[in-house]
């Protein structure tokens, strides 16, 4: 039986799909939910070093939040109807890590972003760390259109990621841009065929996942901290990853794996 929200394993690679093709991967209350639950999984498992998020089918990566279940209990004009809807209103964690916002992770996130890319979906998307889009893609806040805000992240972290004024153009006109400006603008890494997307990037992930998991942590959450912070403070948090990878045994391994022309074999310790 498929679930909502689909969670397979590819060697030290986590894939997380979205799984409702028929409503362009909208997140109901229990998808939001069970998101939270592999995000928050997928942090604490050792074996797990990178993640790759996408959608089902090929209309949409996600279209945002359901406007039949979503939106209206937030707004409380419906009342919750089940546990899945009451822990939604009432554990926010379930935002927080369903939509990679304060949150703390410090693993790699990729989005294999298949279509249309919208609202919640494009926040969601904001918190990863490389995108690899379909060049039939759309992306946009529409929010604004609906009186609504996109609330999870994007009013924070869209002007850090990309030009001020196309910024401020799609979170208050809630028009969409497409793939290529996507593209130009820095919100993606790569545009390819739709049917390589989730192929790219599970290459990208498997790419990843095979250096030092250590020094992959602390690069992703020194280059977090460090941003939008004093120089001299920036030095210190790289300091601190330093010291913190180089006294680790991947680091012994890295160098002697490569004069001895083989394959690393690193642990993460």
């Amino acid at each position: 039986m498929n679930t909502p929200i689909e969670v397979d394993t590819v060697g030290h690679v986590l894939q997380l799909t979205i799984n409702a093709p028929r409503k362009h991967n909208a997140l109901t209350p229990e998808m939001l939910c069970r998101l939270a639950d592999a995000v928050v999984s997928f942090s604490t498992d050792p074996e797990l070093r990178v993640a790759v998020i996408t959608g089902a089918g090929e209309q949409a990566f996600c279209a945002g939040g359901d406007l039949a279940r979503t939106l209206p209990l937030m707004t409380g004009d419906r009342p919750p109807e089940d546990d899945w809807d009451r822990r939604l209103l009432d554990d926010p964690r379930v935002l927080a890590a369903s939509g990679l916002r304060d949150f703390a992770l410090d693993k790699p996130v990729i989005a294999a972003i298949n279509g249309s890319c919208m609202a919640a979906g494009f926040e969601l998307m904001l918190g990863t760390d490389i995108r690899v889009a379909a060049e039939h893609a759309q992306f946009g806040l529409p929010e604004v259109q609906r009186a609504l805000l996109p609330f999870a992240g994007s009013m924070a972290r869209l002007p850090r990621q990309i030009p001020h004024a196309v910024a401020m153009r799609l979170l208050l006109t809630g028009e969409p841009i497409g793939a290529a400006e996507a593209w130009r603008v820095g919100l993606v890494n790569e545009l390819v065929p739709r049917a390589e997307v989730l192929p790219r990037a599970m290459a990208l992930a498997q790419r990843i996942a095979r250096n030092g998991p250590l020094a992959v942590r602390a690069a992703k959450r020194t280059a977090i901290a460090a941003s939008g912070v004093p120089l001299a403070q920036a030095y210190a948090l790289e300091d601190a990853a330093k010291r913190e990878v180089l006294a680790s045994a991947d680091a012994r391994e890295g160098p002697r794996a490569f004069i001895e022309k083989r394959e690393p074999r690193y642990e993460g310790r």
